[in-house]
């Protein structure tokens, strides 16, 4: 399942130039039955089938093992819709490690012991229930890997993202200038201030639509954000406004028929 992620694109660099190193276990080897059997019935009954806590034990040993000479001890995470949600701000923190194992769960999931003696932090993607634990693991992963460095080219492509600062990302836009969304529709035209080429106007206007766009979509996280006073009056003030207006601004596209 992994391979279609770390094969191509952004991570596939990372790891040519050798930014990141992935090894991928496979818990069967550390099976001790013929059948290679993993998993077993959960003790007093019910559906499905629970991942053993001895199995997991064996993998994770080896893994710090086979590291411990050249990495410090694996900070060791269980993908679970139990955990915390996962967020910006978990990626930046597990960036900084040196050494990160993320155990897939599956079915109905890891024996509990395992969890309770084995695992540091558990993650989920968000409140729904997946088959396993490998897609929540390669969002985990590529959030994480974008942030190491020299990883993006530009250390600005991710500065500027969503929830990195505490906000929500401006408005993007690219040529044409001006383009028709379908045929008989009024045009729809970049903002002026993208065209002007003065840079001090441009940075003003993208943290202007960042703070609005995160007040209108997730107003949650201004309580995070670091806010200059004056961003923070601005806030206070259209907070003000929007409870008392019907029409929501417009996120910076500006057509002939919309105010601008």
């Amino acid at each position: 399942m992994f391979a279609g992620l770390l094969g191509q694109s952004i991570l596939k660099r990372a790891r040519e130039r050798e930014l990141l190193q992935v090894s991928l276990v496979q818990l069967r080897d550390f099976a001790e039955d013929r059948h290679q059997r993993v998993d077993d019935t959960p003790f007093g009954g019910g559906p499905g089938m629970v991942l053993k806590a001895d199995v997991l034990q064996r993998a994770l040993s080896a893994l710090h093992s086979a590291t411990q000479q050249t990495l410090p001890r694996a900070h060791v995470v269980y993908l679970t819709p139990q955990g915390k949600r996962f967020d910006q701000s978990d990626a930046k923190r597990l960036a900084g490690l040196a050494h990160l194992v993320l155990v897939c769960g599956h079915y109905e999931g890891l024996d509990e012991r395992f969890v309770a003696t084995q695992i540091d932090e558990e993650l989920s993607m968000g409140d729904f229930v997946l088959t396993g634990g490998e897609i929540p693991a390669m969002a985990v992963l590529d959030a994480v890997a974008r942030l190491l460095p020299g990883v993006l080219g530009d250390p600005e492509s991710f500065a500027g993202d969503s929830f990195y600062q505490g906000l929500l990302d401006h408005p993007h836009f690219t040529r044409p200038a001006s383009w028709q969304p379908s045929v008989g529709a009024p045009p729809c035209s970049v903002p002026e201030v993208l065209l002007s080429g003065h840079h001090d106007k441009i940075k003003d206007w993208r943290r202007r639509q960042a703070l609005l766009r995160t007040l209108l979509r997730r107003p949650d996280w201004l309580a995070q954000a670091s806010l200059s006073k004056p961003e923070k009056r601005l806030m206070e003030l259209l907070a003000s406004e929007l409870d008392h207006c019907e029409w929501t601004p417009p996120d910076g596209t500006h057509c002939s028929d919309q105010p601008k």
